[in-house]
């Protein structure tokens, strides 16, 4: 997809799909593999020009959600996807359907409302449609027979946390409880996925629902007795610290991870690496760091360092540690293999 965009003439505008959206769009630069996008945009109708208007990026984390949810003669909402977020959003839905690859649509939506159910005009969807290129640089719509059918939205909900206060050392309280909301999910998620979790040493002080989390049902109260760490020498203290591991049955341990902000990323790497030396090499064994979404490009950066590569680190954005804690609050997941985990953790290191 960045491939495609940049091959976009860069000397010209382009328009919104939405004919509603007035104004201009003007690429300047795309960064490969996975963006930024860099763009100006201005609307010529407010007396507005090229030079007067600012710079602005794409993210590659919004590029990475948007193609993570593309499929092939599917009708698909930006708004849908990225919850509204991203006030660049649009101009990212035109640079698409700008490429010949794909088209805009407006299939139906199905409305149900007491037992009455009708098809009525829809929003407006991109679909992407390999086998039917058009020209460069042109915007086509396609008909479709589809029809939608909107599901809710999904909300996310925490149960009182206590956050000690050896956690809010060198951070704010803010960014300390959000840490732990992370946490807190990322073991909820392992608890209905079948696994025990440890969580770093130092958090042990968290209550959750306004019991000490040591306490609560599958969390792991000592490195010491796990059949995957204890047999390696100095491997269960090197763990100590890593904010939360995944194991199960005692014979796998399907994830090691580290919740960072943006100043903590490469710690955690390191954190990971020196855990991780400690151990054979186990196969199913993803190390993983856990990052706000707009910390992708930074995630990547550090990962694809030669002193990290070893690792082949994932990327599990807190959007997507949400999504999954929103599905495991709504229904009870069973018989979900440890590759499931790969929908939600981007491989990250380049081949």
């Amino acid at each position: 997809m960045i491939e495609t965009i940049d091959r976009l003439p860069k000397n010209r505008v382009y328009n919104y799909v939405s004919l509603q959206t007035k104004g201009v769009i003007k690429i300047v630069e795309v960064r490969r593999p996975g963006g930024p996008i860099r763009f100006k945009r201005w609307n010529p109708d407010k007396g507005e020009n090229e030079s007067g208007a600012k710079i602005e990026n794409i993210s590659g984390e919004m590029i990475w959600r948007i193609a993570n949810a593309v499929a092939e003669n599917e009708p698909f909402n930006f708004d849908r996807i990225l919850g509204g977020s991203y006030n660049t959003r649009s101009v990212l839905e035109a640079l698409m359907a700008h490429t010949p690859e794909f088209y805009y649509c407006y299939p139906g939506r199905i409305m149900d409302i007491n037992d009455h159910v009708t098809v009525e005009n829809g929003h407006k969807h991109l679909m992407w449609k390999p086998e039917e290129p058009h020209a460069y640089g042109e915007m086509h719509r396609v008909e479709t027979d589809v029809a939608i059918s909107e599901v809710p939205s999904m909300s996310v909900r925490y149960d009182t946390l206590e956050v000690p206060n050896s956690m809010v050392e060198g951070m704010t309280i803010e960014v300390a409880r959000r840490h732990t909301q992370i946490q807190i999910a990322l073991y909820l998620i392992g608890l209905q996925l079948g696994f025990r979790t440890w969580i770093a040493q130092n958090d042990k002080g968290i209550k959750y629902q306004d019991v000490p989390l040591i306490e609560h049902e599958g969390i792991v109260k000592s490195l010491d007795g796990e059949n995957m760490v204890a047999p390696y020498e100095g491997a269960a203290n090197a763990g100590l610290l890593i904010d939360c591991i995944w194991f199960k049955n005692g014979r796998f341990m399907p994830a090691v991870m580290e919740v960072e902000h943006t100043t903590g990323v490469k710690s955690g790497l390191m954190r990971m690496l020196n855990f991780s030396r400690k151990l054979p090499r186990f196969d199913d064994t993803r190390y993983v760091i856990v990052a706000p979404d707009d910390d992708r490009d930074k995630v990547i950066r550090y990962a694809n360092e030669d002193s990290f590569r070893e690792l082949d680190a994932r990327y599990f954005a807190y959007s997507a540690v949400e999504e999954l804690y929103a599905i495991c609050q709504r229904r009870h997941l069973h018989g979900i293999t440890q590759e499931f985990l790969d929908c939600y953790m981007e491989k990250v290191v380049n081949d």
